[in-house]
């Protein structure tokens, strides 16, 4: 992973903001973002928001888009999805 890129980024929102795939690297919000019924916040594009990935580290991660929104994510020991979209 090249660190301190930036790269267009279309982040999976349907279920909220929870998790993201970076090249083999799995991350996970560190504060997961929901309208509370499991669906994105409101202002949030749903299935997925359009923006940028920032790789800062090896371990972080920070979504930005034009809207305003900014997420930070963290990486994960996770090698394949394990569980189920929307779980």
């Amino acid at each position: 992973m090249n660190t301190g890129r930036t790269i267009p980024f279309d982040l999976y929102t349907h279920c909220g903001i929870r998790e993201a795939w970076i090249g083999l690297t799995y991350f996970e919000a560190e504060a997961r973002l929901s309208d509370g019924s499991g669906n994105p916040p409101e202002g949030w594009g749903n299935p997925i928001q359009r923006g940028t990935m920032t790789l800062a580290s090896e371990t972080e991660a920070v979504f930005t888009d034009d809207a305003g929104h900014e997420v930070r994510f963290r990486a994960q020991p996770r090698t394949s999805p394990s569980k189920p979209l929307c779980a």
